[in-house]
């Protein structure tokens, strides 16, 4: 009998305690759950076994990423729907006794009714050892994080994928962080245009300043510094292969003269004083343990009444800090390493490194509508996109970015925009008094 899917469907509430919010089709034709919903299709019973080894976000990804778990309707509402399954969980009880959790499934075993369930899914996944990860996935590192040598392996991860296929997600503008949309008819390249003009400003650039962008990427936005504000820039990156493209743009702009890539870390960085500095989308691979020294260090290499923009995505803050892990599949497949904290946090650890901070402006709804823009570029271009990074590889950034535009949404992340600035010894910022000045 072809009855996979209604069968899963029923596992599920029972074992969720609620109707399941998905239509399921399964390898053999059967369909059940509710009507007019994306459905989520699992095209081989190893699916459902990696889910059972590994039950969450991270059991369903590796059946994602390996083809055997699809979508078929409109996969930002499907996530949006599986949200409150997945994420929006209440936070674990700090106080509560270790193997509570154990304890909990195995009283649900003695239950007759969910232990024939339990047996139901091991008839529908069959028997054998957990499927091996999907080769996309990062293996367990050993080790301390954050080392110059771990950073730049965890970089190349990420951003040695390839840039033409970073062009086809991201489009002309090659800017792969949130842009700014000032309107319903703004395209994404005028929103990323926008962005960038909005941290020069915020930093007051004016003609033969120095600016020391942190993590420059494909080079957008020392190049629009230099462009329009006539400053003198210098762009550091850990991947050998944004630094290639980004000098090829730069030289084809004529911008040689005002313009320097470089493949370095920030902790290398000996030219200073510079009059500003931009991190945007950087700061989130520093790390909590390094997040201090990260700000200490910008704030030497600005001279006094030198500015910093730090553009950063956040989390929400936890009941019990301590209590805080990394998101699974971002770090095995997404952002090795990554790390994200409360806005607040990265506030405090300005201000401790001796920086004031003069402004904080939050952008989350913007950082939702430009994921959605790049998931419809990547599927606009999906046959291009297998061909130049692996299917798998194409899965993988097709479900990091629908899924955090979700999140961004629903408020469980956001992006700040931090402006921050070293004053002089005599407390001179060189700083407007209202911000309506320093954004003219």
């Amino acid at each position: 009998m072809a009855d996979a899917a209604p069968r899963i469907v029923d596992i599920a509430e029972h074992a969720l305690s609620r109707p399941f919010p998905l239509r399921v089709r399964a390898w053999d034709g059967s369909e059940a759950g509710p009507p007019g919903t994306p459905a989520l299709v699992f095209r081989h019973r190893r699916a459902l076994r990696r889910i059972l080894w590994r039950p969450g976000e991270l059991g369903l990804a590796r059946a994602w990423v390996a083809g055997e778990l699809t979508v078929d309707g409109d996969l930002h509402d499907a996530l949006d729907r599986l949200s409150g399954l997945l994420w929006e969980r209440p936070e674990p009880d700090p106080q509560a006794p270790a193997g509570a959790a154990v304890r909990q499934v195995l009283d649900a075993l003695r239950d007759p009714a969910t232990y024939r369930l339990a047996r139901g899914v091991l008839a529908l996944t069959g028997p054998g050892l957990p499927p091996a990860p999907p080769p996309e996935e990062v293996r367990p590192r050993s080790g301390p994080a954050h080392t110059k040598r771990r950073d730049r392996a965890a970089i190349s991860h990420h951003y040695d994928v390839g840039n033409d296929f970073y062009a086809l997600v991201l489009g002309p503008s090659m800017v792969y962080s949130c842009a700014v949309w000032p309107d319903e008819d703004t395209t994404l390249e005028q929103a990323q245009s926008a962005k960038l003009d909005l941290v020069c400003r915020k930093l007051g650039l004016r003609e033969g300043q120095r600016l020391l962008d942190v993590g420059c990427g494909w080079g957008s936005m020392v190049m629009h510094a230099a462009a329009h504000y006539g400053v003198r820039a210098t762009g550091i990156t850990l991947s050998v292969e944004q630094a290639e493209f980004a000098r090829k743009r730069v030289a084809e702009a004529g911008l040689d003269d005002l313009v320097e890539i470089r493949v370095q870390d920030y902790r290398e960085v000996t030219d200073s004083p510079f009059d500003a500095i931009s991190s945007i989308g950087m700061a989130e691979h520093v790390g909590s343990r390094r997040y201090l020294e990260y700000a200490r260090i910008l704030h030497g290499l600005l001279r006094p009444g030198g500015r910093l923009l730090n553009h950063q995505i956040a989390r929400r803050p936890l009941r019990d800090e301590e209590a805080y892990h990394v998101d699974e599949f971002i770090d095995r497949y997404v952002f090795p390493d990554g790390e994200l904290a409360p806005v607040g946090a990265t506030v405090s650890r300005l201000e401790e490194a001796g920086f004031e901070v003069r402004d904080v402006e939050a952008l989350r709804e913007h950082y939702g509508r430009t994921l959605r823009a790049w998931v419809a570029n990547l599927e606009a271009n999906w046959r291009q996109a297998v061909r130049l990074v692996r299917p798998g590889r194409a899965r993988v950034w097709q479900l990091y970015m629908a899924a955090s535009a979700v999140a961004f949404e629903r408020n469980r992340i956001g992006v700040n925009q931090v402006l921050a600035v070293r004053t002089a010894e005599d407390g001179d910022a060189e700083m407007p008094r209202t911000r309506s000045n320093w954004l003219s």
